[in-house]
């Protein structure tokens, strides 16, 4: 079991005003599947978006004919969901693709007189691609909510027409600040901030690790980029040398990387970046005898990470907006379940996955009977954004007027393990309560 050390917490002790409403203890039986599962298998993260010529990809356990049928006749209600379904970002993607689903079949498949269904996009991890899916899903006026997206880089631009469209979208994994600035009624996520996220792993390192310099690699993404800037302000800040900050789209030969950083000779190397790249780049450099401490950010939280960096992944740090799943007593409970519906090792995401997809159920739940039939989406946007101390599996959660968690988690871990078995005993060394920044 994973040993738990607090050591520093920042709680907001709020009360608790509404009677919330969340999701079901995870011990009830599953429902049957929902209807028609659309799963994107295609190739992987950041990739061009030529390779994008299937994005709502082959159903699971039906053909989607007769549930077309019913959506015409506005008998069903879709909530989609976008994530990278395939490549090397495929196992954080499916995660929260399955949580979403093993919400749904827990749900009961019904609002009302409605059947809902789950309709999988893969984004590949690449924008254009999920833009290209978003426009597809604010086409179907069936699709009333969405559960996704895992890369800030893809939320970001495929928001927009979640935005245009007025579609409800609820993110379980987005952690960009651009996300919910833009101020979009229909945006919110249910993690927190890298402007916060990026300062807690700076925080660590200076107090509590005593490290003096740094050298920080980004993947150029949105998310990458991003929290690898907020962790370099705040290392400034404390009096931390900054002796690099270089971004590389490199996937598998870093020696360029590599070379600078034995010449620079920090106390450590800050990744902000996903387990796909940082696994690589950390194997490759204990291969070559850099053995300073390696901090990277929640993109590291797969159990993939310890396949890729193989012994080197013991002792690394990470920080991550996604809390354990030993954390939380129901998520413990929903892990068991998961991986005997999927049959693959449950990964943090999924439980995000899973109360991102109940919060859409309740808030169409909550439009329809306001509605008495077929809700609007801008009254399911609505009701979304009311979302007011929601008892998920992951903790309570209520949006604020910008469609961030009023307080939202942060946690400091260490890998204990190189065997990917183990990823769900990683040493929780720090646990944060934190409040949404204000402006």
């Amino acid at each position: 079991m994973r040993k738990l050390t607090v050591l520093m917490s920042l709680v907001m002790v709020f009360a608790l005003l509404l009677a919330g409403c969340g999701a079901p203890p995870p011990s009830a039986a599953p429902a049957e599947a929902a209807p028609a599962e659309a799963a994107a298998e295609a190739p992987a993260a950041e990739a061009p978006a030529a390779e994008a010529a299937a994005t709502e990809a082959p159903a699971e356990e039906a053909a989607a004919e007769a549930p077309a049928a019913d959506a015409a006749s506005g008998t069903v209600i879709k909530v989609a969901s976008q994530t990278p379904l395939s490549g090397p970002q495929s196992s954080l993607g499916t995660a929260i693709k399955n949580g979403a689903q093993l919400a749904l079949e827990q749900y009961g498949g019904k609002i009302g007189d409605f059947t809902v269904e789950l309709a999988p996009f893969d984004d590949q991890a690449t924008p254009d691609i999920g833009v290209a899916n978003a426009k597809q899903i604010v086409g179907d006026p069936s699709i009333l909510c969405v559960d996704g997206h895992l890369n800030s880089g893809v939320m970001i631009p495929s928001s927009e027409e979640y935005h245009n469209a007025g579609l409800a979208a609820v993110s379980p994994a987005n952690t960009n600040p651009t996300v919910t600035d833009r101020g979009y009624p229909e945006v919110n996520r249910i993690v927190g901030r890298d402007d916060v996220q990026g300062v807690v792993g700076a925080q660590y390192a200076f107090n509590e690790l005593g490290l003096k310099s740094v050298y920080i690699i980004h993947d150029k993404t949105s998310y990458g980029q991003g929290v690898a800037e907020f962790f370099r302000t705040e290392a400034g800040n404390l009096g931390m040398d900054v002796l690099g900050f270089e971004g590389t789209e490199e996937q598998s030969n870093f020696d360029s990387i590599i070379t600078p950083i034995i010449a620079a000779n920090p106390d450590m190397v800050y990744f902000g970046g996903i387990y796909s790249q940082g696994g690589v780049l950390l194997r490759q450099m204990r291969e070559k005898g850099l053995n300073v401490p390696f901090m990277g950010a929640d993109g590291l939280d797969s159990s993939e990470f310890v396949n890729l960096a193989g012994d080197a992944a013991v002792d690394v740090i990470f920080t991550t907006t996604s809390v354990p799943a030993s954390a939380f007593p129901r998520a413990a409970e929903l892990q068991v379940q998961y991986e005997e519906r999927f049959g693959e090792q449950f990964q943090s995401y999924a439980a995000y996955g899973y109360d991102a997809m109940y919060i859409c159920l309740e808030g169409i739940a909550r439009a329809v009977e306001t509605a008495g039939g077929m809700p609007t989406r801008a009254e399911v946007a609505t009701e979304v954004r009311a979302t007011t101390d929601f008892d998920g599996i992951t903790g309570m959660k209520t949006f604020n007027d910008i469609g961030d968690l009023t307080v939202a988690q942060y946690v400091v871990l260490r890998v204990t393990s190189a065997d990917a078995e183990k990823w769900g005993e990683n040493e929780v060394v720090q646990v944060l309560d934190i409040p949404a920044p204000t402006k």
